[in-house]
């Protein structure tokens, strides 16, 4: 009983949101996926199950921005990256440590992803080399919690305009696709995983 009232509490106060423009953590989502969002095609609202986790991740968030607020240590958290054409998004925080600035982007994940965790997922990369090319700061850091455990990992991130001249061409490639009507590729190297999981999978088999 008291299951079901959560769910449904979950379930009636979520708003699905309008998007004009690309989100930071759309850099590495399916363009296909991205083409629906915008075009507002029917999908499958997340589940009760996957909102919770998006709270969690909030939370978590917030605990450690707590934590960085007392060693003196952040500048700014929930920081909105300056206006672009087509392009919004906000960091977790600005930090400075030893009077250098870091852009900080706290992720928590399952416990067995952490424990391979040995390298950054290159998902998470772009999204922080965005905040850095926006904000102009060289450094930062991906700090992951194991969401079992609450262990800790960093991982040091310097700048990479490579990175991100590859991730603006495909923003404004899949932008105009949007303008113009054109339903982009699906990815050749695509993850299954992301398929499994997209909201619009059963229209994207449609036109498959």
């Amino acid at each position: 009983m008291l299951t079901n009232l959560i769910d449904q509490f979950y379930t009636d106060n979520f708003k699905d949101r309008g998007q004009e423009k690309f989100y930071v953590t759309d850099s590495a989502k399916c363009p296909r996926a991205l083409y629906f969002k915008f075009k507002k095609y029917p999908k499958k609202d997340p589940e009760p199950r996957v909102l919770r986790i998006f709270d969690n991740g909030d939370y978590t968030h917030m605990r450690i921005a707590t934590v960085l607020f007392g060693l003196g240590i952040i500048r700014a958290v929930e920081i909105k990256i300056p206006p672009q054409e087509i392009i919004s998004g906000r960091a977790d925080a600005i930090i400075d440590i030893e009077g250098k600035p870091y852009v900080l982007e706290i992720k928590s994940i399952a416990s067995y992803k952490f424990q391979k965790l040995e390298n950054p997922e290159p998902d998470h990369i772009k999204q922080v080399q965005l905040y850095m090319h926006y904000f102009k700061i060289p450094d930062g850091i991906l700090l992951y919690e194991d969401k079992d455990k609450q262990t800790l990992k960093e991982f040091s991130v310097k700048y990479d305009p490579f990175i991100i001249q590859d991730v603006l061409k495909n923003f404004k490639q899949l932008k105009e696709q949007i303008d113009k009507d054109i339903l982009p590729a699906i990815p050749e190297n695509i993850e299954s995983w992301r398929c499994d999981y997209c909201e619009y999978r059963e229209e994207c088999q449609k036109i498959q």
